[in-house]
């Protein structure tokens, strides 16, 4: 086996675990917001700011999951680690870092400052 695809393997294993966790996350969450009761007043504002933050946590891992499905597209495919914009590698430390990246930092910085403007 080569080294990219020694490399590949062990990205697509660690975003396998790392979609299990978020599920597992995700799970949980739901069942403690089913399971909080409110009594007074305070606990409604209480149980009123933990379901926004809740609301927060769970979009953002719903959005990793999102992105942890499309790099694992990306690896049947062939085209992890490749950049979606320029076709270029991502490098190695970049994915290590966020295995779920799709462009280079180049690309990406291109991205962001367009957002920004």
């Amino acid at each position: 086996m080569s080294k990219n695809a020694q490399f590949i393997n062990t990205m697509k294993e660690n975003l396998l675990k790392r979609k299990i966790e978020l599920r597992e996350i995700l799970s949980g969450a739901n069942q403690q917001v089913s399971d909080m009761q409110v009594k007074d007043s305070g606990d409604e504002a209480l149980s009123a700011s933990m379901d926004t933050l809740q609301s927060s946590l769970t979009q953002a891992e719903v959005e990793e999951v999102n992105q942890i499905d499309a790099a694992l597209s990306r690896i049947e495919r062939n085209e992890f680690g490749l950049c979606i914009d320029c076709g270029q590698n991502i490098a190695e430390k970049r994915l290590l870092h966020s295995p779920f990246s799709a462009r280079c930092i180049v690309c990406q910085e291109e991205l962001e400052n367009m957002s920004h403007q």
